[in-house]
């Protein structure tokens, strides 16, 4: 009995020793993919042919829900022989799936609107961890004593308070150059994206709400810093700590090896080469971290000028300061080193100064500014290391040129498509490179080649928002999908998110390796060439190496402490991914349209699109003059003319004109009539047989002229005034109601100077609209944008002459003017 369980077991022993590695893989975004979003996976094999076709299974049924045919084959790619795209984006349906091809079957994921829900605030959690001073994950403070100049105007070893801010990374180095791009980003998120972000956490970064998103008090944690680094108006500080630090792993707090117990040193701005010892940067200037300061300040002021006006002028005097400081001194400040030549050896300041003269250009609205962001903008067009194989660290810096979007956002015409020109360029020359390969990646394999993603990804999708072209919407989908799995790895680049899938587990950080504490949604460096790798000092894996199949000539990425290089999580780095994660919370809320008591007032607000509506009672003034500029624009526009209007002899030919070129030609009530009180709107003015006999004779004058009521589905109330009710019976009848998008003034239009205070002239309005485009978060995305086709013959400045010239300004900017069914579909 007993030889014959030893055989037995021996025969498993056999089985499971000989069983054959798989042959093939298929990699996925393990966050998931959005209905309406670019789905995409990657096939790879070390050996076989090529499956024809590729199923998408139900995973809970294992139904085949959809097939596809795998396409073109890429060829070999690292360690994949084989490779192609499975693309399933038509598949829009939500639920639980995986991909099957051929023997290979994938992860499990998800189809859903929710899948970056709540990604953003969990790489916020990283940020708070990083935190120098009081640091909230470890309900403890270090770095309190920073710290004691260097190459000051102050004797060096004077001693200035300038704790707080972030630590760089797994080390505790601060720089300004990092902190403010970190900064910029996460306020620019808050700017983009407010409706993405929690309010779960203090501002001292403790649990608890203090009716602050938690985004906005992460950005003003660096902005304090920030502050203290460039303290007066010429005072201008660069870095706390150098290469010194890397005097072993340690949780912060110990650092008492600078020569002043616990003190560490200020490197002041000086726009000359440092260093304290044998190795010397190439400093020429003071520009590069001058207009880092300046935008990062301006920018703050935009946001916080309201909330909190006397800190806010704090930032608006240090934004100035620091511009004039980059003015006075261009070139580059690099950071500084004492025993190694380890610095971030940044080489352009162009384009932070670009940066800093456009957000200025915001904050004070005078035309130098943006003349100064424009002659910068044409110093570095392109940013160098795009479409390249390789770069030094940090040596173009931001990743991208973040100046580019802050001033094309302001410009109409030929200087808009010159700026967003330059960013199609850069992107092209990456494309032509990611192409050539199965996860379309041309980002180049160094040193925090994730944040290059990150950026890259950015790039793409400010290019589509500036533009509404998406040429390169694929490519952008391609780069988040690779920092969450679909890769050569077949893992996310993110500490724990997915919390279920194949994240980092073993980083190189204290917090991890020490302390064991979780470090998640901290973004790690990335996967490096193979020929960098085999040159480093001092890597040793700690473990066998869990990837070891997926290693290759061409990059290596290790999930172990020992690897400095490819599994370091950046301070910088996660607050770029948090703005990229809020841009894809922001696509998954498409569909949902803008609400006021029932009636839709604004559509998809992250498409770059808008629609035109006129209503009209008594006064036709404007009609030709509208139906020509429409149609010598060839711009579809929305009417809503009331059975008084339809019903005008005078009016005839033009409803002709305007149904024949194709406009929208909806109800506005028969009798123009008032539905509710102006002073208390739930206080109904009709009754719903009134409403509903008046709706009705609407309809019927639109169908004498041959309007089929069936295709005008939209109805907008007279004085666009209306409460839940007036929607309610709106519904029952088997239409929905709409109202116009405030904030732009253009429905005062029809006021007259005898109003007084309520009047407003044309210039005013035109303006308003135009501000509202460049400066609003999400611009005029999905307005209705209600101008009327007449007004009072009082109003001697009449809006609709300006018509032709506000949609060229429109479109100029990237808008689309699109039908009202496009718009709402």
């Amino acid at each position: 009995m007993k030889k014959h369980y030893l055989l037995i077991l021996l025969t498993l022993l056999w089985a499971f020793s000989s069983a054959e590695e798989p042959a093939a893989w298929i990699r996925i975004n393990q966050l998931g993919y959005l209905p309406d979003g670019i789905k995409v996976a990657v096939w790879g094999a070390k050996s076989g042919a090529m499956p024809s076709s590729f199923q998408l299974i139900e995973a809970s049924h294992h139904k085949v829900v959809y097939t596809g045919s795998t396409g073109k084959a890429f060829g070999s790619y690292g360690p994949f022989t084989q490779t192609c795209r499975l693309n399933f984006t038509s598949f829009k349906k939500t639920g639980t799936y995986y991909l099957q091809a051929g023997p290979a079957r994938s992860p499990v994921f998800r189809i859903g609107d929710s899948v970056y829900t709540g990604a953003a605030d969990i790489a916020l959690r990283y940020m708070r961890q990083q935190r120098s001073g009081f640091n909230p994950f470890l309900k403890d403070s270090c770095h309190t004593r920073d710290g004691y100049t260097m190459y000051g105007p102050m004797p060096d070893s004077t001693y200035i308070d300038v704790a707080g801010g972030w630590h760089d990374a797994s080390d505790y180095l601060q720089y300004v150059t990092t902190s403010a791009n970190a900064a910029w980003h996460l306020l620019a998120a808050y700017r983009d994206f407010p409706a993405t972000f929690g309010d779960h956490y203090a501002a001292n970064g403790l649990e608890g709400s203090n009716h602050v998103k938690d985004v906005l008090d992460e950005a003003r944690w660096g902005l304090d810093w920030l502050l203290k680094m460039h303290p007066a108006k010429n005072i201008m500080f660069n870095q706390i700590a150098d290469d010194r630090d890397h005097h072993g792993m340690r949780l912060p707090g110990m650092d008492d090896f600078y020569g002043k117990g616990f003190e560490r040193p200020v490197y002041f701005c000086t726009g000359a080469p440092q260093g304290l010892g044998k190795y010397k940067n190439k400093s020429t200037g003071v520009a590069s971290t001058a207009g880092k300061f300046a935008s990062a300040f301006a920018l703050g002021y935009t946001i916080l000028r309201q909330q909190d006006s006397a800190y806010a002028r704090r930032l608006y005097s240090r934004a100035l300061s620091a511009y004039a400081m980059g003015l006075r001194q261009p070139g580059v400040c690099q950071t500084a080193s004492v025993l190694s030549p380890y610095i971030y050896a940044e080489e352009n300041w162009t384009d932070d100064m670009e940066l800093a003269a456009a957000t200025l250009s915001d904050m004070l609205r005078q035309p130098q500014y943006q003349q100064q962001a424009w002659e910068y903008a044409q110093q570095e067009k392109i940013t160098p290391w795009l479409g390249t194989d390789t770069a030094s660290h940090y040596q173009w810096y931001p990743f991208i040129n973040l100046g580019h979007y802050a001033l094309a956002r302001q410009l109409d015409g030929e200087k808009r498509k010159a700026v967003t020109g330059f960013y199609k360029t850069g992107i092209d020359k990456v494309w032509q490179k990611a192409k050539q390969n199965a996860f379309y990646r041309g980002v180049p394999f160094i040193w925090c080649s994730n944040n290059l993603t990150t950026a890259f990804a950015i790039q793409c999708y400010w290019y589509q928002q500036l533009t509404g072209d998406t040429a390169f919407a694929e490519l952008e989908q391609a780069n988040t999908d690779w920092l969450f799995g679909c890769n050569p790895w077949g893992t996310s680049m993110v500490y724990g998110l997915p919390d279920s899938g194949d994240t980092p587990a073993d980083p190189h950080s204290a917090f991890s390796h020490l302390g064991h504490y979780p470090i998640d949604g901290g973004l790690v460096d990335g996967p490096v060439y193979t020929s960098i790798y085999k040159n480093l000092i001092g890597i040793k894996l700690s473990k066998p190496d869990t990837y070891a199949p997926f290693q290759s000539d061409l990059a290596v990425y290790h999930d172990d402490n020992g690897d400095y290089s490819t599994n370091e999580p950046t301070m910088d780095g996660t607050a770029s991914l948090v703005y990229l994660l809020a841009a894809k919370d922001n696509e998954s809320r498409k569909k949902a349209f803008s609400y006021v008591h029932g009636g839709i007032i604004r559509g998809d607000s992250t498409r770059r699109e808008l629609t035109l509506v006129f209503t009209g009672d008594e006064f036709n003034d404007g009609g030709e003059a509208i139906y020509e500029a429409l149609r010598q624009q060839q711009t579809p526009a929305a009417f809503f003319l009331t059975g008084k209007f339809y019903a005008n002899p005078d009016n005839k030919a033009l409803i002709k004109k305007l149904k024949d070129a194709g406009h929208y030609l909806g109800p506005h009530s028969d009798q123009h009539l008032q539905y509710c009180d102006w002073s208390n709107r739930d206080s109904l003015l009709v009754t719903r047989a009134d409403f509903e006999k008046d709706l009705n004779a609407n309809y019927h004058r639109m169908a004498l002229l041959g309007i089929d009521r069936s295709k005008a589905r939209y109805f907008l109330p007279a004085y666009e005034w209306y409460n839940d009710s007036i929607a309610a019976w709106t519904k029952a009848s088997g239409r929905q109601l709409i109202c116009f998008t405030p904030g732009t003034r253009s429905n005062a239009d029809y006021t007259f100077p005898g109003m007084g205070a309520r009047y407003r002239p044309s210039e005013e309005i035109f303006n308003s609209i135009i501000t509202t485009a460049r400066q609003q978060p999400g611009g005029l995305n999905g307005y209705l944008l209600l101008l009327h086709i007449g007004s009072d013959p009082r109003r001697k400045d009449k809006f609709y002459q300006r018509l032709p010239e506000l949609i060229t300004a429109l479109k100029n900017q990237g808008y689309r003017m699109v039908g009202l069914e496009t718009l709402l579909k």
